[in-house]
């Protein structure tokens, strides 16, 4: 280490220094949402504009391209007002005020995320004139607050590939829970995090909704592992390897509140070693977290060696402020009636995720999106 800063971290300042650096970092990731807000404000307004003037036909379809040209003429420097951009903000405005997204809000009404945010007012060539001075503002319809949950790439993303409401509010929201990025939004909905998020969650135990009422939203039954590149045959350690590496991605798969803690944890039983595949730690359910990884079928016999995990963890490693540990044993394939069986007579918090190497799409949606907006709202 550097003698600078290793002087520096042991400074009497260091604890005063670290504050300044939060209140920077706060500061910036507001900043940063200030002009995510303000794009899709500027999407919505122009989207508006534009939408009224073509329904009624005060402007033809060649008047967008004069519009593009006429920006890119007057301020060069403005980027991403093409004739392609400024349809995305028609359809961005045209979808939110479609009749089927307003049937939809009629149902979650009494959730927040569906509170409407501004009513977009600005002054139109129809605007009527009070007297002298006086301008009454033409009024459109009112931008939800839903849509200020992610910036206005992640929107383009969504309208681009969703092709249902209830999917263009699901990612809306999971955008902003999980943090995505574009790329990392794009590959969650093509991995149909949608169905997998909200599918029922048959393969988790009785305790495990009992002590994690969460669970069912927070832990997917099914994760894809498309980013490890496993060759056609593998073994469970070549596969733990492969996770290590690409950590950052699987962390993304399985949910931003996983905290990696240790690979081969080894624990001590009885003057002996046991060793879990891979150890993390959930920050939303304050728990551990051991994933036994399988790349057989699910066998019964796994899911008590897992319990013996869980077990040890509990007695010798839960510090007094945390919950229960969870168990999830990850399997390339798995019987729901076996796994019922062997669920059904666990004591533990346990589950069993299937895992696919490549993207399949296609699941079908058990569960609602209500229950997804009623866990975000709490």
């Amino acid at each position: 280490m550097d003698k600078h800063i290793a002087h520096v971290e042991g400074s009497e300042y260091a604890q005063d220094f670290a504050q300044i650096i939060q209140i920077i970092e706060y500061n910036r990731s507001q900043a940063v949402q200030v002009i995510n807000h303000a794009s899709v404000l500027t999407a919505w307004q122009v989207g508006a504009y534009v939408s009224y003037k073509i329904k009624n036909a005060a402007w033809g379809s060649k008047v967008v391209q004069q519009l593009a040209e006429y920006i890119h003429t007057e301020n060069p420097t403005l980027k991403g007002w093409s004739r392609r951009s400024i349809y995305k903000m028609v359809q961005f405005y045209e979808t939110y005020t479609s009749a089927a997204f307003m049937d939809l809000s009629e149902k979650f009404k009494r959730h927040k995320q569906f509170v409407p945010f501004e009513t977009a007012q600005f002054v139109s060539p129809e605007m009527t004139q009070m007297g002298d001075n006086e301008i009454v503002p033409l009024k459109m319809a009112q931008l939800p607050s839903l849509l200020m949950h992610t910036g206005w790439t992640n929107h383009q993303i969504i309208l681009q590939r969703c092709s249902s409401p209830e999917e263009y509010v699901f990612y809306v929201l999971y955008a902003e829970y999980e943090h995505l990025q574009n790329k990392q939004l794009e590959r969650a909905i093509k991995s149909d995090a949608y169905s997998r998020v909200l599918s029922d969650k048959k393969l988790q135990s009785a305790i495990l909704k009992e002590t994690y009422p969460k669970a069912e939203v927070l832990l997917k039954d099914k994760a894809i592992l498309d980013f490890l590149g496993l060759p056609q045959r593998y073994k469970e350690p070549k596969m733990r390897k492969e996770i290590v590496t690409h950590m950052k991605e699987f962390i993304l798969e399985m949910g931003k509140d996983f905290l990696f803690v240790d690979e081969e944890h080894t624990l001590e039983v009885g003057g002996k070693c046991f060793r879990c595949d891979l150890l993390f730690y959930h920050r939303a359910l304050q728990c551990l977290v051991a994933i036994e990884l399988k790349t057989n079928e699910f066998d019964p016999r796994d899911l008590g060696q897992l319990e013996f995990y869980l077990e040890a963890l509990d007695q010798n490693e839960k510090r007094s402020n945390e919950n229960p540990s969870i168990g999830i044993l990850m399997c390339k394939d798995a019987n729901p009636e076996v796994v019922r069986y062997a669920l059904n007579r666990s004591i533990s918090p346990t589950m069993v995720s299937k895992y696919e190497e490549q993207i399949k799409v296609g699941s079908v949606i058990q569960r609602s999106l209500e229950e997804f907006v009623e866990f975000l709202d709490k």
